[in-house]
Formats: C-alpha cells, sequence, structure tokens
C-alpha cells in the first residue's frame, strides 16, 4: 500500500465484515461469505469518496489476496465500479478449491454453513465468483504463485479462464518456486516483480 501511495495513488482499506477488531460475531463469516463483506466494502467505498472528494470516482482499483482474491473476483462479478482489479491468490470455485486445498473441505463447508457439501451443493456455486465470471467487465490481473496449496493455482487459472472467455482483458502472472505466502514470506525479487505488475496494471487502467 505504502508502495502505490508512493506512486501518487489514494490508497484505503477497511476491516469489513469478517475481519478482526470487533469481536467474534462480527469475525464469523460462516454462510455469509459475498453478502455482509461485500455490502461493506461498497459502503466503506462510498465513504471514502464522500470524504475525499480529490479521489476519482470513475477511476477505482481493487486487489486483495487469498480471501481477498475471493473478495475481489466476487466485487468484479458484481459491480462495474471498479475499473481495474489485481485477484493475488484467489478462490473462484468452492465446488473445486473444497478437495483440492491443502486443509482439506472444511474450511469451504465452513464457508457455506454446511457439514458436508452434498447438503449445499446449490449454495457454494451460487458463493462461488466463477459463476458470476459472465458479468465481469473489469480489467483484471492475476497473480498466482505454482506451489500455492492452500488455494491452488486452478482457482486462480479457473476465472482467469472464464474471463478470456467471455471477452474481458485480463493477465495470469505465474510465479515459480513461491507459495500462499507470496505476499508475506517471499523471495525479494519475486515481491517487487509482484508490486511491479500490479503497479502496471492499474496504470495502464487507472492513470
Amino acid at each position: 500500500m505504502q508502495v502505490w501511495a508512493s506512486q501518487g495513488y489514494f490508497v484505503f482499506f477497511a476491516n469489513i465484515y469478517g475481519s478482526d477488531g470487533q469481536g467474534k460475531d462480527y469475525a464469523n463469516m460462516r454462510g455469509h461469505w459475498g453478502r455482509e463483506d461485500y455490502e461493506d466494502l461498497l459502503k466503506f467505498t462510498d465513504a471514502v469518496l464522500a470524504k475525499i472528494p480529490q479521489i476519482d470516482a470513475g477511476r477505482l482499483g481493487i486487489t486483495g489476496g487469498s480471501y481477498g482474491g475471493y473478495m475481489t473476483n466476487w466485487v468484479i462479478g458484481h459491480t462495474d465500479r471498479f475499473k481495474a482489479a489485481a485477484s493475488q491468490r484467489p478462490m473462484s470455485n468452492l465446488l473445486s478449491d473444497a478437495f483440492m486445498s491443502d486443509v482439506g473441505p472444511w474450511d469451504d463447508l465452513y464457508s457455506i454453513d454446511a457439514n458436508n457439501l452434498d447438503e449445499k451443493l446449490d449454495y457454494a456455486w451460487q458463493q462461488s465468483p466463477l459463476k458470476y465470471a459472465k458479468n465481469v467487465t473489469t480489467p483484471t490481473l492475476f497473480i498466482h504463485s505454482l506451489e500455492d496449496y492452500r488455494c491452488p493455482l486452478p482457482e486462480g487459472m479457473q476465472m482467469f479462464r472464464a474471463l478470456l472467455y467471455y471477452g474481458v482483458e485480463s493477465r495470469m502472472c505465474l510465479f515459480k518456486g513461491e507459495n500462499h505466502e507470496l505476499s508475506r514470506s517471499r523471495q525479494p525479487k519475486h515481491q517487487i516483480r509482484r508490486l511491479k505488475e500490479i503497479t502496471a496494471w492499474f496504470d495502464q487502467h487507472l492513470r
């Protein structure tokens, strides 16, 4: 965020519904993915725009990693107000992620409030950003690590290929030798490249 601020961008972020710091009930996302969190994000964006009129509402970008990648994919499938997106190590399909992630199906079952996937197959698909790929118009960059077993590569690849199928400008940037920790404990050269890729994408579409 400091890198983008140094490049002249207004950068804002918030503890939306599901985040830490406001008690267990606020942080409990079981069965709520893509609902209150999405609404909170848009409300917060509106509040920031109202408070800081220098921000151009017609040139907004969005990015996030892991659950933030899921949220980025979800947002671009439900609104066109963001003109560029960078989806980092995302989930896109709860049906496939449930049996590919190294944590097993439990995290995805938690997200849909189910004991087993058969209970809520339709709901799992409804809560999958891939279902809404046909609605996306936002140019989107995907960042993924080849050795990411938490949010496996097919989760990013599915959304990427779906956007290409629907004619949306997209780019996939892959990092060999990295895992789910790409934005945290990572090789410095890859962290630099990651930041350059996202910054270049935003420069291309937001400036």
